[in-house]
């Protein structure tokens, strides 16, 4: 069974502790402009459930929001001293910006960032290692590297991760290939480092193959359920004589559900439901007509209600 024990990030506690992030929605009125107030909202309510927040992510809708609208998601969020830890995302593919949103970042106090494969220019090996080390080497904080090639069009060298495990401000890895031999390949990789499932759906199977943790859509629309289901993939895989455990199933339909869309399409649709959002606004390119059926995402609302209620 696979060793979840990494070296830890020195000097941050809440970082060490956190086993679940949420990669939290920007809530936007009617008019397209940033809802603080139900963002708040939102934030306090993955405190309450202990969860890491992840800023201004894909699932935030970060490259689809002005500059200053990002520095003002960094501004308020930090103003409220939240006892959680936030993570902040270095989206995009020109090196330039991200080094002076990281000059930005400087003042205010976030734990660290998730740096993504470069988007849309499909940089081979060698281009990776140098773009990953150019923000390894101006960052302040440790470093998540983050593999979704469904979003960037190519994916993480594994090679090029190994490497990278030896610099002092790399600490985690998010894979989101949604492949469980991916995931093999780059723990094998890299096995310092620690590695966060990206697919709700997926996570037991992850931690099977060396996950410690989950960065999760599911937890905006369930943060305390999300919360729980992190903690017994955790427990089960601890112990090897269980069967598969009940609520693997479960979670892969929910995490499914929010996926019939492009994210964040449905969970924000459901959010609205579930009366947590105002309004369901998204930022283009992004549209709600893109949404056919809310039904599978009612009823997994359903299930994972009931559910809760049963452990």
């Amino acid at each position: 069974m696979p060793n979840h024990n990494s070296t830890p990030v020195a000097g941050n506690e809440r970082l060490q502790q956190t086993t679940l992030w949420t990669a939290l929605i920007t809530p936007f009125l009617p008019d397209e402009s940033i809802d603080f107030t139900t963002l708040s909202q939102l934030a306090k309510e993955q405190e309450s459930a202990g969860n890491g927040i992840l800023l201004l992510g894909s699932t935030g809708e970060a490259l689809a929001m002005t500059h200053n609208e990002q520095q003002d998601v960094i501004r308020h969020i930090c103003s409220m001293s939240l006892s959680v830890p936030l993570m902040v995302g270095v989206g995009g593919f020109q090196l330039q910006q991200q080094m002076l949103w990281l000059d930005f970042l400087k003042d205010y106090p976030i734990d660290a960032l998730l740096v993504p494969v470069p988007l849309y220019a499909k940089p081979g090996a060698a281009s990776q290692l140098k773009w990953f080390n150019s923000l390894l080497d101006a960052s302040s904080w440790p470093c998540m590297i983050y593999n979704v090639p469904s979003r960037t069009g190519v994916a993480l060298d594994d090679q090029v991760l190994g490497l990278l495990a030896e610099h002092p401000n790399t600490w985690a890895v998010k894979e989101a290939s949604g492949s469980v031999e991916a995931f093999g390949s780059y723990y094998t990789a890299a096995p310092s480092l620690q590695f966060f499932c990206g697919d709700d759906g997926l996570l037991v199977d992850f931690i099977a193959a060396g996950a410690c943790g989950l960065v999760s859509v599911a937890a905006n629309a369930w943060p305390e359920a999300t919360a729980r289901y992190v903690q017994q993939s955790l427990d089960f895989d601890t112990d090897p004589n269980q069967s598969e455990p009940d609520f693997k199933t479960l979670w892969q339909q929910a995490g499914s559900s929010l996926f019939c869309a492009a994210n964040p399409i449905p969970v924000k649709a459901l959010m609205k439901r579930q009366g947590r959002l105002n309004s369901a606004e998204l930022r283009p390119p992004l549209y709600m007509e893109e949404l056919q059926e809310i039904t599978p995402l009612l009823d997994a609302d359903t299930a994972i209600n009931q559910w809760v209620e049963s452990i």
